[in-house]
């Protein structure tokens, strides 16, 4: 088993989710979202982020918008839907259905490890 691979397969397939999370509470700037996953010990590249950002507005999930900025070239700031807030809610619903199942499973004092005996381990 790639322990190695098995990680980064679990991390991107939670990296939409979180994406989603960060913009539905409100317009925010690509190098925002990087911050917010960085400070939740989540890293994401640009070079990630942008073409999932690109994925989510062509499924109709994310809308954008430029800003012109005094310091540089115009800025796109991403904005969520109607459609990506219903996808966010199934997609919050399915989290939380998920990571509720998991912990049961993995928690040792609530669902202990039952052998071919049927003997709990």
């Amino acid at each position: 088993m790639d322990i190695q691979n098995t990680q980064s397969q679990m991390r991107k397939g939670v990296l939409e989710f979180c994406i989603l999370s960060i913009i539905q509470q409100g317009e925010v700037y690509p190098s925002d979202i990087v911050e917010q996953m960085k400070a939740a010990n989540l890293h994401i590249l640009e070079g990630t982020l942008y073409p999932l950002l690109t994925r989510l507005k062509n499924a109709g999930l994310l809308n954008y918008r430029w800003v012109e900025s005094i310091s540089g070239p115009p800025r796109k700031y991403f904005v969520m839907t109607e459609e990506g807030q219903q996808a966010y809610q199934v997609l919050h619903k399915t989290w939380k259905e998920m990571a509720t199942a998991v912990e049961t499973i993995i928690a040792p004092t609530t669902n202990p490890i039952v052998n071919e005996a049927g003997t709990a381990q």
